[in-house]
């Protein structure tokens, strides 16, 4: 009898996560850039909204 010894296959790079991280990164973007409190916010707010985006264009090639 063949003992099988590998071990299952985790799979890290899934859809589902990636795509609701970059879409809460995507919305506190957008929270930064409309809040009236920080400048340190609002500068930061677009390139927090490009990473969010290219994050989810990468992420929703992932397999389900």
């Amino acid at each position: 009898m063949k003992r099988d010894l590998t071990l299952p296959r985790v799979n890290l790079l899934r859809r589902g996560p990636g795509e609701a991280l970059s879409t809460i990164l995507i919305g506190a973007g957008i929270a930064m850039l409309v809040q009236p409190f920080s400048l340190a916010l609002f500068t930061w707010s677009f390139p927090v909204i490009l990473v969010g985006a290219f994050a989810f264009l990468v992420t929703s090639h992932f397999p389900d």
